[in-house]
């Protein structure tokens, strides 16, 4: 069974509670691709907490946003929560749509998980300080 809560004020819309009930809510389609960046996260970030921020799976460390992921009608994102995390993976991503803060892919054809590490890995230094992102984006 989906486990969901009421949204306040909106009657009987409900929403997730949490990652497990956000991506069995997605269509199948998008699901694996969900999961599988899931994984890639927390295999990135094995100290990073799950939850839910503003309705998406979010990860955080030390109680900092990590990422956010999600699916849309008709692509999947990942939410670096950095433009400069972006920025500095910009020749990685030339094969994907991205914005100021998004990274969005087909989820026939997720994101290679050595791609999500480096990003993931680049947002954790970020975190920690300018000096670690040098060391992250030539890792």
């Amino acid at each position: 069974m989906k486990r969901t809560s009421r949204v306040r004020g909106t009657g009987s819309a409900t929403r997730p509670i949490d990652l497990d009930a956000y991506i069995a809510s997605v269509p199948p389609d998008k699901r694996a691709a969900l999961r599988k960046l899931r994984k890639d996260i927390k295999a990135a970030a094995p100290e990073a907490e799950e939850g839910l921020s503003y309705g998406l799976p979010a990860f955080r460390l030390h109680g900092r946003p990590l990422a956010c992921f999600a699916a849309a009608t008709s692509h999947c994102s990942l939410y670096p929560m950095s433009a400069t995390v972006i920025r500095a993976h910009a020749a990685d991503l030339t094969k994907y749509e991205t914005s100021k803060g998004t990274i969005r892919f087909s989820p026939d054809k997720p994101l290679p998980t050595t791609l999500v590490r480096k990003i993931v890995k680049t947002r954790m230094a970020e975190l920690g300080g300018a000096k670690a992102i040098v060391r992250a984006v030539k890792r």
